[in-house]
């Protein structure tokens, strides 16, 4: 959403009456993409500090609430204001393939450090010692020395290697320029962090990591998310869109979801109890509204009919209900790797594979981003070869594979009926429509083309796809990135009665939590059962990253970057010593020119004869000499003061 990940001190934009307030406020506030009305007369206010998760089905307006906040868009009629002095960041959405380090793509999201960085640079280029000891100064005031370890610490939490800092971005995949760019992000020293699904191109580890820097970042921060974990880890705060209005509410979103859920219920009881007094009302009047003993009761009872406030019925946000066709056929084993070794282009990424399939089993692949878990799926998909050992399928085993890559694959001028009947060619279109209603494709829906459809109805249609062949092997790969929480409730649904087995790789918990029933590790090219749940393998992670940490905050400062660094504080604080010197020396020659100025004054013979020109011009000169040692003395402090700060 964003062009830029920190936009540094900018007044607000879009307000009107502006108040100035801290914090971020909306005032009976319309807002509309297109013809369509997203929020009408919405109010709400967010307080700094608070962590708010921005919640909603598909399409119910968050990014675009996301860009309102980020001072994209303007409000359609109504007020929306955002403190004029908070510092904004957020994640750009695509990036050109630079030909910088990632490391300095990171470094750029703290604008002021970059800006420091420029202005010593010409303070160096000048030889202006004095402007260079302030500038050190500011850097170290807003830990500027720190700041290439700190980017090195975001970029490791993120998942990148070491040797990545210094690769130039160009050579990164779109995935991996996502981290960059959400790295960026974080490196800004921001007021107020807009994130706009931070984790759909993270793993699990990531994921682990980011709540935890989250769960520390002191501004103000509005995430959106479908992953219900993540949120509830990390927010402090819910704001959820429904029917046009946003309400806020304290706490997490199962919290949120919980009092919600009781208020419908209670809403639902309310409607239904009034249906029944109106339809009881109605009744009355229509038998005895033409009666005269009975007229004034009945048009009391339909006066008091007109007055009566409707309760409006809950309404059911989810129209996703699907489940997994029956497989054909169930063999026992499915599939076995026999010590396998596996990986790309004669390189061996995983060896020594042992693994069996059977029928209901559910099996959580864990490990971080690189280690191979994709590998071992492609695999067991049969797209990866087998390097080393053996692959055994049994008769009548049918594998269906969920990737990203197939988002990508689908036929953008094509509709989800004619993407179904290409998979099952006999089927009609009435067939085609029932089955894909379920994934929330009906009426005109099914008939449009897919390339006007969003991430998320994309993903779904990819799923319908792989469960209309029936597999009997199911083969997950981050299946719930772009679902909404609604779809992900129904994928996990339809997961725990699927009757073949099932292997996912997911940075979703709660997924993994309700259709796994054992994890294995992948990990320094094996693959090997994991003895634990997903708390266990969070704080696996956790003693993991803290080491990670600790490494690279002392790999950023190499040798070379200490003899630089010793350097750089030689070449500043020689020139200012010098400085120092000539100020000394230049004091010195004033101290001896106004003592040889008061000598002569002082000299009786000179008030002898006409010498009053002589006598004027040495008073000048002493009046200009203190002046002169006056400046030269703060000088001198001002001198000493930064060497004191530097040395």
């Amino acid at each position: 959403m964003a062009v830029a990940a920190c936009d540094g001190k900018q007044p607000e934009r879009h307000a009107s009456n502006v108040r100035l307030s801290p914090m971020l406020r909306s005032e009976n506030m319309n807002l509309r993409r297109g013809s369509r009305t997203l929020l009408n007369g919405v109010n709400f206010s967010v307080h700094p500090g608070w962590r708010v998760g921005l919640t909603g089905r598909n399409g119910s307006g968050k990014s675009t609430l996301l860009a309102l906040i980020g001072g994209e868009i303007g409000p359609d009629s109504g007020d929306f204001q955002r403190p004029p002095d908070w510092v904004l960041a957020h994640v750009r959405q695509e990036m050109p393939a630079l030909e910088a380090r990632a490391i300095d793509h990171v470094l750029d999201g703290d604008i002021e450090f970059r800006r420091l960085e420029r202005e010593l640079a010409a303070a160096e280029a000048d030889h202006d010692a004095l402007r260079q000891a302030d500038l050190h100064a500011r850097l170290d005031a807003i830990s500027g020395y720190a700041a290439r370890a700190r980017a090195a610490e975001l970029l490791h939490g993120l998942g990148f290697a070491h040797d990545d800092a210094e690769r130039d971005i160009a050579s990164f995949s779109g995935g991996w320029r996502m981290r960059l760019n959400l790295a960026q992000a974080l490196m800004c020293r921001s007021d107020l962090l807009l994130l706009d699904e931070p984790t759909n191109h993270l793993d699990l580890d990531a994921v682990l990591w980011l709540e935890q820097w989250l769960r520390r970042y002191t501004g103000t921060l509005i995430v959106v998310s479908h992953d219900r974990e993540f949120l509830d880890a990390v927010v402090s705060h819910v704001l959820h869109i429904a029917d046009q209005d946003a309400e806020i509410f304290a706490g997490s979103v199962s919290h949120f979801e919980r009092k919600r859920a009781e208020r419908l219920a209670q809403q639902q009881v309310l409607h239904e109890r009034q249906q029944r007094e109106r339809a009881h009302m109605q009744s009355f009047i229509d038998r005895f509204k033409a009666k005269a003993t009975k007229a004034r009761q009945a048009q009391s009872r339909l006066k008091a009919l007109e007055r009566m406030t409707e309760i409006a019925p809950i309404r059911v946000e989810s129209g996703i209900d699907f489940e997994f066709l029956a497989p054909l056929a169930l063999p026992d084993p499915l599939l076995v790797l026999d010590r396998v070794d596996t990986g790309y282009a004669g390189r061996t990424v995983l060896e020594g594979i042992k693994l069996s399939l059977r029928v209901g089993e559910r099996i959580g692949l864990l490990g971080a981003n690189g280690a191979g878990k994709s590998t071992l799926v492609k695999l067991i998909a049969g797209s990866n070869p087998v390097l080393k050992g053996e692959r055994r399928e049994n008769k009548g085993v049918s594998i269906g594979y969920f990737a990203q890559h197939q988002l990508e694959q689908l036929d953008a001028d094509a509709t989800p009926v004619q993407h179904l009947q290409r998979v099952e060619p006999d089927l009609g279109e009435a067939m085609a429509r029932d089955f894909l209603g379920a994934f929330g494709f009906s009426g005109e829906r099914a008939l449009s083309p897919v390339g006007q459809f969003s991430g998320g109805e994309k993903a779904r249609l990819a799923l319908a796809l792989v469960i209309r062949k029936r597999p009997n092997v199911l083969l997950l790969d981050e299946p719930t990135n772009h679902l909404d929480i609604d779809t992900r409730e129904a994928l996990a649904e339809a997961l725990q009665d699927f009757a073949g087995a099932v292997v996912i790789v997911a940075h979703d918990r709660a997924l993994l939590r309700s259709c796994c029933d054992e994890f294995h590790l992948v990990e320094e090219g094996q693959v090997r059962p994991f003895d634990g749940d997903l708390e266990d393998y969070a704080r696996l992670v956790g003693r993991k990253q803290a080491v990670r940490s600790s490494e690279a905050g002392s790999a950023t400062t190499t040798r070379r970057d200490e003899r630089r660094e010793r350097a750089d504080q030689r070449s500043l604080l020689a020139p200012l010593r010098r400085e120092i010197q000539r100020i000394e020396k230049h004091l010195e020659r004033l101290e001896s020119e106004r003592g040889e100025i008061e000598t002569a004054l002082a000299d009786s013979s000179l008030y002898d004869g006409n010498q009053s020109s002589r006598i004027a011009g040495l008073t000048s000169r002493r009046a200009s000499i203190a002046l002169e040692l006056e400046t030269a003395e703060e000088a001198w402090l001002q001198a000493q003061e930064q060497l004191t700060l530097l040395a």
